[in-house]
């Protein structure tokens, strides 16, 4: 096995997955922190402080860190999810060093300027706005929130305008110096990078991380509930979903299958049966997201004004079938597009590296590729109806938005997964 983990004396893990066939290196550190780590006051925090790193530090201006990445034909990036920030560049292996060194000074050194934090807040009050317009990716926020009401995994990880339009400095800092001390971060890279090397960098470049404790998560409450919101759009935009599974249950990666099974590609039920035979849809998949104590398993379609009373008896006879019966040739095919999908993953080094860093956040150890394969081969046709009557056993989760007033009420599509 070509990955590697060394634990400083601060407490940083540092791992890497060596590939010596590349002549790139993908480095940065994923940070065990995100929405559901913001008080409901300050929404949006995590995501502005993600924006503002990169805004000038000590030693250099904003222009500067863009500047010095790209003169070696580098790239630098990073996002903030529900439970997770990454901070993270692709460049070649002879700088590396420099990668490291630019993460390390926008984490450790970066100023907050006031002015500089005018610009962002306005930047993110775009970014929230351009969200707000775009129905198929606003959907799944209400979707979110209407499964965990008043809880940080159901706020939206961009935050809302009107805390963000009034996030203070001294907000940032203190979010920043609260939440990335060393035992909460990851510095991982894959690609042709020496892990000693690596581990000396570390040593050298993070040596003014805080020292704050580990925050307390609270444990995520599926309730279930809808979203309904009437826009003036082409089409309806909607998201039927139960309470999904975490990381570390048992019935995980028959999840994954049955997810695959149901919606996940043009040879799925879903597709072929909504959208080649009836032609009511142009977009419609099934998703399974997890966190480490939950989750959400949902059903996307967009569709017409006209089409939606057909849709929907014809998408939640489909859940069901599920639940009743699938055939071995359907699993089979399933699971050879999450192998597929596994395994291709391994010719990228931010694939690599990003899974390298989220599994030692989530399970505390590298996952072997041959231990996930295992896994998802051991899922047959009885462990895929298993996990469907899991899902239909928890409350509907539903939100729709658009010329909604033809989309059956929130009971009706209720009783028809039952």
């Amino acid at each position: 096995m070509s990955v590697r983990v060394t634990t400083l004396k601060n407490g940083l893990r540092v791992a890497t997955d060596h590939i010596g066939t590349v002549e790139s290196a993908t480095v940065g550190v994923w940070c065990d922190v995100g929405t559901r780590d913001e008080p409901a006051p300050v929404n949006g925090v995590a995501h502005l402080l993600e924006h503002m790193v990169f805004k000038g530090t000590r030693r250099r201006s904003a222009s500067a860190i863009a500047e010095e990445i790209e003169n070696v034909g580098g790239h630098m990036n990073a996002y903030t999810a529900r439970e997770q920030t990454a901070y993270y560049a692709r460049v070649l292996k002879g700088d590396l060093a420099l990668a490291v060194d630019l993460i390390a000074d926008i984490l450790q050194h970066s100023l907050f300027d006031p002015q500089e934090l005018r610009r962002e807040r306005a930047v993110v009050l775009q970014e929230i706005g351009q969200a707000n317009d775009t129905p198929d990716d606003i959907i799944f926020d209400h979707f979110q929130a209407a499964a965990f009401p008043r809880q940080g995994v159901g706020r939206p990880v961009l935050g809302r305008a009107s805390v963000v339009k009034r996030m203070k400095r001294d907000t940032v800092r203190e979010f920043l110096a609260g939440h990335y001390a060393p035992g909460n971060l990851v510095l991982a890279a894959a690609g042709n990078v020496q892990h000693d090397r690596l581990v000396r960098l570390a040593e050298e470049k993070f040596d003014r991380l805080p020292k704050a404790a580990k925050q307390p998560r609270d444990t995520a409450q599926y309730r279930g509930g809808e979203h309904r919101e009437h826009r003036a759009l082409d089409q309806i935009h909607l998201v039927l979903g139960f309470e999904g599974l975490g990381h570390h249950d048992k019935d995980f990666y028959p999840l994954q299958v049955m997810s695959t099974v149901l919606g996940g590609g043009m040879s799925s039920r879903l597709f072929q049966e909504v959208r080649e035979k009836r032609g009511l849809v142009y977009s419609i998949y099934s998703f399974a997201s997890s966190m480490r104590d939950g989750g959400v398993f949902g059903i996307y379609a967009g569709t017409g004004e006209k089409e939606v009373r057909e849709l929907l008896p014809v998408v939640a006879e489909e859940v069901v079938k599920v639940a009743d019966k699938v055939t071995e040739e359907e699993v089979a095919r399933a699971r050879a597009q999450l192998k597929a999908g596994t395994l291709m993953a391994l010719e990228s080094t931010s694939s690599r590296c990003e899974q390298l860093a989220q599994q030692l956040i989530v399970f505390g150890r590298p996952i072997p590729t041959s231990e996930i394969v295992a896994r998802i081969e051991a899922v047959d046709a009885g462990a895929v109806t298993r996990v469907m009557r899991r899902m239909l056993a928890t409350p509907l989760t539903m939100a729709a938005l658009g010329p909604i007033k033809r989309v059956d009420d929130y009971a009706a599509v209720a009783a028809r997964l039952n």
